[in-house]
């Protein structure tokens, strides 16, 4: 059936966080998305300024074409951004999706202002551009190429393998602007995929994409990330998404352990009530004194990780050491070029 068919009388459905944020078109659903719905919005702005930025981190700007994700992993830290839109329930981030179908547009318009410096943006940081919706609205080629029109340097990352519908076009804006390319295996075992990422293309897939990227001559790296303590943390594991991220050539590796912010920890620990009961008296104790894993259990993975990386060639990407979280190569890509260097990987 035609997409257009099955749109809904869709301004009776605008929730009210909804309606202060965009303008509604329309709801659509469709038996190809079974189970989800699309609020198509004329969004107001497209770049987003990162609150409390401090000098030094990585970006300033994201740009997030969609508002949740059906990806539905079960740890996605932007789960709860769902509830600025009044979408009350924690699955609605995987069931109701906020498709900005005037970006390209809104975000040109940005990119001509006179008080726009060409500062790095990064794709990915919220939810998926790449994820199965952008198959039919096609809304990442414009923003590729607005940002490359108008010298502004692209990180992207994804656990889509859409992305490789883009790739030229990718190499082309990297003739122009630096592009940091990224995607997101974290799980090499495809049982325990499909149960915490169920709605994720294949790590199979997605390393292909890596090795599609390197043949097009674009840096790509690899996040195996989060590691699930007491699931993915094992060397056996670890060893064989390591051989498998070799396999693909990419370009680096970063990981970080499992992050569990207020409004994903209580549905990770559902998850882990009906997959793994077994596990929840272990997290509970790991994961007691906040969200981040303790730093001893960050320091006992590290110690597991690299000499696995080194066994394999495998560069490795820059991680905080006080959080556990990754920091992104952009910023120092943009200093070298701005220097006339060539771009470093780090």
């Amino acid at each position: 059936m035609r997409w257009q068919s099955q749109q809904l009388d869709a301004p009776t459905d605008a929730l009210p966080g909804l309606a202060r944020i965009h303008d509604l078109v329309r709801t659509t659903r469709t038996p190809e998305f079974a189970g989800m719905t699309f609020y198509e919005v004329r969004a107001k702005s497209a770049l987003n300024r990162v609150p409390g930025h401090v000098p030094g981190t990585p970006y300033r700007w994201t740009i997030n074409p969609y508002r949740g994700c059906s990806h539905a992993c079960v740890y996605c830290f932007a789960r709860p951004t769902h509830r600025f839109l009044e979408f009350d329930d924690p699955a609605a981030f995987d069931a109701d999706v906020v498709v900005k179908v005037n970006l390209a547009e809104v975000l040109r318009a940005e990119l001509h202002r006179r008080s726009w410096r060409r500062e790095p943006v990064a794709l990915g940081t919220n939810t998926d551009p790449y994820q199965r919706a952008e198959g039919r609205y096609r809304l990442m080629p414009d923003v590729l190429s607005a940002l490359a029109d108008s010298g502004t340097p692209i990180s992207l990352l994804t656990k889509g393998s859409l992305l490789r519908r883009d790739l030229s076009l990718l190499a082309q804006a990297a003739e122009r602007v630096p592009v940091d390319l990224a995607m997101s295996v974290a799980v090499l075992d495809d049982d325990l995929q499909q149960r915490v990422e169920p709605g994720t293309p294949s790590a199979t897939a997605r390393l292909a994409t890596v090795r599609a990227a390197r043949d097009a001559g674009l840096e790509c790296g690899v996040f195996l990330m989060p590691v699930l303590p007491y699931l993915t943390d094992s060397v056996e594991h670890l060893g064989r998404a390591l051989d498998a991220i070799a396999a693909a050539r990419a370009s680096y590796v970063v990981w970080t352990a499992l992050y569990l912010k207020p409004g994903v920890k209580a549905w990770w620990v559902s998850w882990l009530q009906r997959e793994r009961p077994d596990l929840v008296a272990r997290y509970a104790r790991l994961y007691a004194e906040g969200a981040y894993a303790p730093k001893a259990y960050r320091r006992w993975l590290a110690d597991r990780i690299e000499p696995l990386l080194a066994e394999r060639g495998l560069v490795r990407g820059a991680v905080d050491s006080a959080t556990g979280t990754v920091r992104s190569r952009s910023t120092g890509i943009v200093r070298a070029v701005a220097a006339g260097g060539q771009p470093t990987l780090f």
